[in-house]
């Protein structure tokens, strides 16, 4: 099986420090669902993990989420594109959960419902505690540079042998083109 896992919050969508409360407050990085689009193409399944704080935070519920993960779908689906399954957790950073990154919880949960190995299954992400996710569950961790990947790079920490791409249209390019290169 052919899979990627992207984080959702800076590299499918725009961040926020205010967190995307509502679905008209989702808007795509531009040229991600394309992006996704081609992962399909080329005969990736593509799931995405996220934390999602906001709902332990009371800054939205389940039902909410599950608007914006609809609004989503609906966009990544009208550009051809399919994202298999959204894995997300809802717990605070206090909350002591294993599924909230930088633990592999999520990326585990993953493993099991697809049954396989996260062993050379890239998780693209936008910070630090992305990495550390992928690298705990044994995948093979990507940075961007968009949403927080920038002051994931500024911190220095963490980051050596990682491939760092622009944005998830230029992993996307790389991984179907010529497969994975590149460092911070």
């Amino acid at each position: 099986m052919r899979l990627v896992i992207l984080d959702r919050d800076g590299v499918i969508n725009e961040d926020s420090d205010d967190y995307i409360k509502t679905p008209d407050e989702w808007r795509p990085i531009p040229g991600s669902l394309e992006a996704i689009a081609r992962l399909t193409h080329a005969g990736l399944q593509v799931v995405v993990a996220t934390n999602q704080s906001g709902i332990s935070r009371g800054l939205f519920n389940v039902d909410t989420l599950g608007r914006i993960h609809n609004r989503m779908l609906d966009e990544v689906h009208h550009r051809g594109g399919e994202i298999e399954a959204i894995f997300f957790c809802p717990h605070g950073p206090g909350d002591g959960c294993m599924c909230r990154k930088p633990h592999p919880g999520l990326l585990h949960d993953i493993a099991s419902r697809f049954k396989i190995s996260l062993s050379g299954i890239y998780a693209v992400g936008d910070s630090l505690r992305d990495v550390e996710a992928a690298r705990a569950a044994q995948a093979l961790p990507v940075l961007v540079r968009t949403g927080k990947g920038l002051r994931a790079i500024a911190s220095g920490k963490g980051l050596s042998g990682v491939p760092v791409y622009d944005d998830l249209a230029a992993f996307a390019d790389a991984f179907i083109s010529h497969g994975i290169s590149g460092g911070p």
